[in-house]
This record gives structure tokens, C-alpha cells and sequence, in this order.
């Protein structure tokens, strides 16, 4: 279940009075079955969507009038600004460490960036006095973030460093003059707002609506049965860590050394994506293979061929390096309807709801039931 996942960050330089420079990303091979393209939930450090969400609770004490704040809006945002400050160490209090800044605005070219712009913060929040850069998870210039930045923790202390500061900092930004975010054209203004570029708009909308489609809860109401009780059993393990080699027919269990990246699941109590499936699978009396690859042999085998509408709720879904080959197959989901499946994506997330296309190499599915 392996593949490399990494973010290759450039930051060009504001355009008009823009918050942000932007950050472009480059997506690569994954880590330990990560995503390599698309958006899902999975993608997203829990601590990271832990503050998107809180920030939704608590924009309204600061904009009442806004309207349809939602977290896969703030997401799309941090994705393209910071990756989701992914490789960073975010304690239990929010504090990003080390701290994301971006390039020095000094005119000098790097990064893109030609004019520039004077020291507004005497380097309190971008480090320099030397000239402005963006800073934390959503890339905050410091004179913007001294209009827009609050304190979500309580410590009277609104740092863009913080993880639910910086969130609920963008929220308030984004709801300014009382959007109603429901509507495209004001969520598209909003966004234009952030960053004066109508590829980042385009961009950070394709994350938006990517989110959006893996927050949906499935809509279970004509399963019944023994699929019903798959998809119950892995949906309830929503939350629980991902775990190399974790996870058996009774449930999560401690994980093996090592992943081809060198990640160890020895010390954590959770699942990797095949033990989600035995364990989901077991609680409706059907005992799977342990691998993904040789799970693919079981039941009946859906073609790639004819596309994820061919999936009915229940099925096994899986991921190949090369489609067509199932001895690449190195992931596997249980998908649940809606164009969703249930996942245990990769070392660093829990178990949870991913867009089917979340993952790359679709390879067809196997139906048990």
C-alpha cells in the first residue's frame, strides 16, 4: 500500500492588495498508499481539519451575517496556500512548528516576486524587518492579518502561526461584506479577494467542490443487509489511526515495522486499508485475505472497465499501480455509495470518507454480498 506522496512549495508574489503569495503545488508519488491527486478528507493532517471545522462554529460571533461558511472552503484554501502545513508538527494547542513563512517580498526576483514591500509587523509575525512575507497555514501578509487575525483558543494571543487562529482568521476574511458563500459567484469573489488570480480562484474552487463531495455523508437508506452491515461496522471506525499492518477480524490492533517509506505501525492501535476491509467484512461473517492484492480474488470481479458507476454499496474497491494488472493492486477501499468509499488512505490519517476517485490507479472492485 505504498506510493509517495510530496508537495513541491513556491510562493509567487501578491497581486493588488492579495493576502497571500501563492503557493503552487506539485504533486508526486505517494507515501504508504497517500493520495497522490484529488481532494478527500484523508489528505488533510486531523489536526489541521479539526481547525477548519472549529472555525465554522465560531465565525459567526465575528460576521453573524455571513452565510454558508463551511469547512471544505477553508480547506481549499490551506491546500493550495501551505498543503495543509503537511510535514509540520501541530501540537495539541493548534502552534505550527517550524513555522511557515513565505518568500521575503524584497523585489529581488526570488519566487517570482518583482515589487517590493515594506515591513508593516517590524518582523513580529514574519520574523524580518527586513521587508513583508506570507506567513502560516493560509498565508496571512502581517497587515492583513493585523485587521482580520482572532484569538479561537482563548489565550488572547491571535497568532497566524496557530492552526485555529489562521482558520478562523480566513473565515473572517472570506465572509467579509457579509457574503453568502452558498452562492458561487460570491464564494468566487471571496476566493478572488484571497488572491488576485483567476488560476488560483480555478484552483483552489477544484479543492473546494473535491472536499465538499468527501464531507457528504452516504445516503444509506436502501442498503440493508449484510452490505449494510459492512458499511456500518468500517463507518464506525471512523476516527481510528491509520496503522501499518494494523487491524485483524476483531478489530484495530498494533501494527508491524515497517512501511516501504521506513513508517513503523508497531506503536499505534488502528488499521492499514486491508485490515479495515477484514475487520469490516468479519462483522458479516465473510473472512477476506489479508492483502488488498489477494483480496481482489474473492467474490466477483467488477472490470475497471466499466467504471466506478458499476460499484454497488458494500463493494470492494481497489487501486493499482498498473490497472489491469491486479499483482500491482496496492489499495482497498469499501465503497459506500454516493460516489464514496470508506478508507484507511495512508500512515498519518484516520479512518474516514474519501471521494472514490481519491485515490489513483483506479482498478475496479469485487462484490462479496
Amino acid at each position: 500500500m505504498g506510493l509517495l506522496m510530496f508537495a513541491a512549495v513556491c510562493c509567487a508574489a501578491p497581486v493588488g492588495n492579495a493576502i497571500s503569495a501563492y503557493v503552487a503545488l506539485t504533486t508526486g508519488q505517494q507515501d504508504d498508499g497517500g493520495i497522490a491527486e484529488g481532494g478527500s478528507a484523508a489528505d488533510i493532517p486531523p489536526r489541521m481539519l479539526t481547525a477548519y471545522k472549529k472555525a465554522v462554529q465560531q465565525v459567526g460571533t465575528y460576521v453573524p451575517k455571513c452565510q454558508g461558511m463551511r469547512w471544505p472552503i477553508l480547506a481549499g484554501i490551506a491546500k493550495v496556500e501551505s498543503n495543509h502545513a503537511v510535514g509540520r508538527t501541530i501540537t495539541a494547542g493548534g502552534d505550527i512548528r517550524p513555522k511557515i513563512y513565505g518568500v521575503l517580498l524584497n523585489g529581488s526576483g526570488q519566487g517570482g516576486n518583482t515589487t517590493a514591500v515594506p515591513d508593516t509587523d517590524n518582523g513580529t509575525w514574519d520574523g524580518t524587518s527586513q521587508g513583508e512575507r506570507a506567513v502560516g497555514p493560509f498565508q496571512f501578509m502581517p497587515s492583513t492579518w493585523e485587521s482580520v487575525g482572532k484569538d479561537a483558543g482563548g489565550d488572547h494571543i491571535a497568532d497566524p502561526h496557530n492552526a485555529d487562529d489562521a482558520a478562523l482568521g480566513a473565515a473572517v476574511y472570506l465572509c467579509g461584506d457579509d457574503r453568502d458563500l452558498t452562492k458561487r459567484a460570491q464564494l468566487k469573489t471571496a476566493i478572488w479577494q484571497y488572491n488576485h488570480s483567476a488560476a488560483y480562484v480555478a484552483d483552489v474552487l477544484g479543492w473546494i467542490d473535491q472536499y465538499t463531495a468527501a464531507a457528504k455523508d452516504p445516503d444509506l437508506k436502501n442498503v440493508s443487509g449484510k452490505a449494510r452491515t459492512v458499511i456500518d461496522a468500517a463507518l464506525s471506525q471512523r476516527g481510528v489511526p491509520y496503522s501499518w499492518g494494523g487491524g485483524t477480524p476483531s478489530g484495530p490492533s498494533y501494527g508491524i515495522c515497517c512501511s516501504p517509506s521506513g513508517t513503523s505501525g508497531a506503536n499505534i492501535q488502528g488499521f492499514d486499508c486491508s485490515g479495515l476491509t477484514l475487520y469490516a467484512y468479519a462483522t458479516a461473517g465473510i473472512r477476506l485475505p489479508r492483502t488488498a492484492a489477494a483480496q481482489a480474488g474473492v467474490g466477483q470481479r467488477i472490470p475497471s472497465r466499466l467504471g466506478t458507476g458499476a460499484l454497488k454499496p458494500g463493494d470492494l474497491v481497489f487501486y493499482a499501480y498498473a490497472p489491469g494488472r491486479d499483482s500491482t493492486i496496492y489499495h482497498v477501499g469499501i465503497y459506500a455509495g454516493s460516489g464514496q468509499m470508506i478508507n484507511a488512505a495512508r500512515p498519518g490519517t484516520v479512518v474516514r470518507l474519501d471521494a472514490v476517485n481519491a485515490m489513483p490507479g483506479y482498478a475496479g472492485g469485487a462484490r462479496l454480498l
